[in-house]
């Protein structure tokens, strides 16, 4: 959990293999919601079953997205992660 001002982002993430990978998604997602108001929990599970991983962002003032990271599309790659979550989140561009 890394706390900023007051404010604190988590990140959890479960079934998505590489090690390296994982806190590489996790650093990136940590730096995108770093400097936003409020305590932010980003969850991501990976399945056994194929190369989707589940995504949940929940935030202040009721925000709440899902989404699927399909690793067939290079959706697990830190850099596309970080383009998702730019799509996903309030007064933000990717």
């Amino acid at each position: 959990m890394i706390f900023s001002g007051g404010m604190a982002v988590s990140v959890e993430m479960q079934h998505t293999g590489d090690s390296g990978l994982q806190a590489d998604v996790r650093a990136v997602i940590e730096h995108v919601l770093a400097d936003r108001r409020g305590d932010w929990r980003v969850s991501i599970v990976g399945s056994q079953a194929n190369d989707r991983w589940e995504m949940k962002i929940v935030g202040p003032n009721a925000f709440e997205r899902s989404y699927t990271l399909e690793g067939s599309a290079g959706e697990h790659r830190p850099e596309a992660v970080r383009v998702i979550l730019g799509k996903m989140l309030p007064g933000t561009r990717a």
